[in-house]
């Protein structure tokens, strides 16, 4: 905090977090009339500078707390005696001792990295947990999509595997209208197994079928029989009794899951062999795509295997499942794939069986392992972390839609990534596969050279005990875990202060809600602080187990007796509501506008799968209605004195543009596209969701140099040019003189030099926003009054239309309010008095 000014952004870099609120109302009444959620935005693998965190991870095990329903891990805001070795938790006021080795060294002047004030966030490996070894990918190659995409897709992974760890561990399956699975380990000639695409495989079954049932006596009765010696392969028939005695995981891990380093050459020339699935296909009908049952079989490989390493299922996708479990459309032609009015009706009979046939396979271990006992929750929570190690990934190249919808629950609760594009030939689909690989900078000097894509994830919230956690939204998964902080107002996935996260990297964000559950009939005690800790435990892609713990604290304000709703109206003229405080508000100076939008933007969308759109928009309405009347400055039933502060300007923007958003907004885009965009925003950082409910418009001409342009359609001139990022889009947008002179090939004349610059400069900027990004945008240059205009011009702020007036600018052909209208309807109904 500077001054009266709170520096609110501060926060996202010194502990990866952002919070609507930095200083909260102290009790549950004040805090339901802030109407904003009040939440946090949390980065969990965000790099740190080293003022903030050790360089390093430490190679120890975390002290903890010993309350059995805390366990928060020491940190520098516990009090700590020096003289009886002895330290407060925070969290539950329990006095805990240090272990011999602290306390024989421990002083004022000798204190653990964990204690030092300004490292908020510590970062731990773990020497308790074993190493699980390195990391496998199972590559699923769809082979019906046409013989160009399968070219262009084998040269990308190709690539890929020149990319990893050369002690990676690949697999390969491809399908069609059956599932083949390669065994890498046979080396002379390509050799696969057939299974059929028409039904689904669990782990024993695949087993069985690839020949790894794990059987220990060849002669037993009963048993399915071993698979014929392959010709010219005499090794196998030399050992027989070492090949009966390995388990179904080693045998998988021997022939069918191998390191990059020993396998790459077969692997090589099996892709570049690839051919289309020779099926016939009659001309009434669609191809036979056995999507689901490739999944199936590519988890169930990786169950066997790796049941507690980390692992990716890569799904390389041409077109709908049309075959077995999961199919979303019927073979037949006539028959149209779902649309928003057909699930809107549940007019779609195959939408909710493909929707459970993909959510069954991320709680397999929870439902199919008889072993465990159902009624454990110890159990269902370790084995649900278990399932998350194995995460499954979604790119999707094709002009049809190809069942994102019914695959997002599989997708997010493993922490997976989603490529939506339109061909394997596209930057976006082969510079996003390579941007999944990424690696830490050699600013790391731990981790460079390492992939930043982790495992496994786990993330726990503990809280002080004046407030509880409501839930989280984004890429997790509840683990049912209860305790004292965990409240009954539940919001997104709650019940529980623990979730998975499966796979995670450094941009992965989940906002966690908060409910407080203070009373307020006393007011807190001056200088009380409200403490959170987020502990996100993880597999490294080296294969070792981290824990990082982030404790944040934070102020409480009490709000003065008589205060809030028995404020007395103020004389016409003498200011208004909030305006004649002798202090100004902490709980109002602290807002974080950005944070907010996001927060406020999850709950939306989240909201969105179980009600309708219109009453979505109705409940982001009256939530800004509210806050504008809260907190806005105003003389009652006068619009005109309507004021909004500087930390609240700009809200009302971002709920006018998230409400016109293809978040909310369901007209042009399928229900894969609205799915797509819904996981995308619950799972980017703030900045980046920012851009994707309000995008960035850039305006470069002869005047000066690029300029921040306002969104709105007086911004479109004939002799500029403007640079739109919505994050999914990079576009670049010539006026109409512009164009006209570049059509000219005035730009190649060299007294036309100034020119050539004016057209490289948005191309030059569009591509530094392209090479940060994940997934990678699509790249538009358009020209006035051509139709990839559209993209440029169905997002701007319609001030202008074909039923106005307006002078300047282009006109938006569009119904739709403009933000003027707006804000003009929301001071008129925040002053209601």
């Amino acid at each position: 905090m500077q001054g009266e000014h709170w520096d609110v952004s501060q926060s996202e870099e010194t502990s990866g977090t952002r919070l609507s609120f930095h200083c909260w109302p102290s009790s549950r009444l004040e805090a339901t009339r802030c109407v904003a959620p009040i939440g946090a935005l949390y980065t969990p693998l965000k790099k740190l500078p080293a003022s903030c965190a050790p360089p390093a991870a430490l190679q120890y095990d975390p002290i903890r707390c010993s309350t059995a329903t805390c366990h928060a891990v020491l940190n520098p805001y516990c009090q700590v005696d020096f003289r009886t070795k002895l330290w407060v938790c925070p969290f539950c006021l329990t006095r805990n001792h240090f272990p011999p080795h602290y306390a024989e060294n421990i002083s004022e002047q000798n204190l653990p990295a964990e204690l030092i004030p300004q490292f908020g966030t510590c970062e731990y490996e773990l020497p308790s947990v074993p190493p699980a070894g390195p990391p496998a990918f199972v590559f699923c190659i769809d082979t019906c999509a046409h013989v160009e995409e399968l070219t262009e897709l084998a040269d990308s992974i190709q690539q890929i595997l020149n990319l990893l760890p050369e002690d990676s561990l690949v697999g390969l399956v491809t399908f069609g209208t059956n599932v083949q699975v390669h065994e890498l380990g046979f080396e002379g000639v390509p050799k696969a197994y057939v299974i059929r695409g028409n039904k689904e495989y669990g782990p024993q079954k695949v087993g069985q079928l690839l020949g790894c049932g794990g059987v220990k006596v060849a002669g037993n009765r009963g048993a399915p029989p071993a698979p014929p010696a392959p010709p010219g392969q005499h090794n196998m028939q030399q050992q027989p009794h070492q090949q009966q005695n390995e388990m179904p995981g080693q045998q998988v891990l021997r022939r069918f899951l191998l390191p990059v380093s020993e396998c790459s050459m077969t692997l090589e020339g099996i892709l570049e062999d690839l051919r289309k699935d020779p099926w016939p296909v009659p001309s009434d009908k669609r191809v036979a795509r056995c999507t689901g049952c490739a999944l199936s079989v590519a988890t169930s490989i990786l169950d066997l295997a790796l049941p507690r390493s980390g692992a990716r299922v890569m799904m390389f996708v041409g077109g709908p499942c049309t075959s077995g479990p999961g199919a979303i459309v019927s073979r037949l032609k006539t028959e149209d794939i779902r649309s928003h009015a057909d699930l809107s009706r549940n007019a779609e009979p195959l939408h909710k069986p493909a929707c459970e046939f993909y959510a069954s396979l991320s709680k397999r271990h929870k439902v199919g392992d008889k072993n465990a006992k159902g009624s454990s929750t110890q159990a269902v929570q370790a084995n649900a972390s278990a399932s998350s190690m194995h995460v499954v990934d979604v790119f999707a190249c094709s002009l049809d839609q190809v069942g994102i919808l019914e695959m997002g629950e599989l997708v997010e609760s493993t922490g997976g990534y989603m490529v939506l594009g339109d061909s394997f030939g596209q930057s976006v689909f082969k510079e996003s596969l390579r941007r999944v690989f990424r690696t830490y900078e050699e600013d790391v000097p731990e981790d460079a050279g390492k992939m930043q894509m982790a495992f496994g994830a786990t993330m726990e919230v503990l809280t002080s005990r004046e407030f509880k956690v409501s839930g989280a939204i984004g890429p997790v998964t509840s683990l049912g875990k209860k305790g004292p902080n965990v409240s009954d107002l539940e919001v997104g996935r709650g019940g529980t202060n623990a979730w998975s996260l499966g796979g995670i990297d450094p941009g992965t964000t989940i906002a966690v809600y908060f409910d407080i559950s203070n009373p307020g009939t006393s007011p807190l005690p001056e200088g009380k602080r409200r403490f959170i800790q987020f502990l996100t435990k993880y597999q490294h892609s080296n294969g070792r187990t981290r824990l990082r713990a982030t404790t944040i604290c934070g102020p409480w304000h009490n709000t003065p007796p008589g205060d809030g709703n028995k404020q007395a109206p103020p004389r016409p003229g003498a200011g208004g509501f909030n305006s004649g405080m002798d202090q100004p508000n902490p709980v109002k100076m602290s807002f974080d506008q950005e944070a907010a939008a996001v927060l406020l933007a999850r709950v939306a969308v989240e909201r969105t799968e179980s009600e309708d759109i219109a009453d979505v928009l109705r409940w982001v309405d009256r939530s800004l209605i509210r806050l504008g009347a809260k907190f806005a400055d105003y003389v009652p039933d006068d619009p005109s004195s309507f004021r909004l502060s500087p930390e609240f300007s700009l809200f009302p923007q971002f709920v006018f543009h998230l409400r016109r958003s293809q978040f909310l907004q369901l007209f042009n885009s399928s229900p894969d596209e609205a799915a797509y965009y819904r996981y995308i925003l619950n799972r980017e950082n703030t900045q980046n969701s920012l851009v994707m409910i309000q995008p960035t418009l850039l305006s470069y001409s002869f005047n000066g140099p690029p300029q921040p342009a306002l969104l709105d359609s007086q911004s479109v001139r004939p002799d500029t040019i403007l640079l739109l990022d919505t994050f999914f889009h990079v576009v670049v947008f010539h006026g109409e003189t512009t164009a006209a002179w570049r059509e000219q090939r005035y730009h190649e004349r060299e007294e036309h030099a100034a020119f050539r610059d004016l057209l490289e400069a948005p191309q030059a900027d569009a591509q530094m926003i392209m090479d940060n990004r994940f997934p990678v945008p699509r790249y538009i240059v358009c020209d006035q009054h051509k139709s990839e205009a559209r993209f440029l011009m169905a997002k701007l702020n319609p001030s202008v239309t074909h039923n106005s007036e307006g002078v300047g600018g282009a006109q938006v052909f569009t119904d739709d309010v403009s933000l003027r209208v707006f804000m003009e309807h929301l001071m008129k109904l925040a002053v209601q008095s």
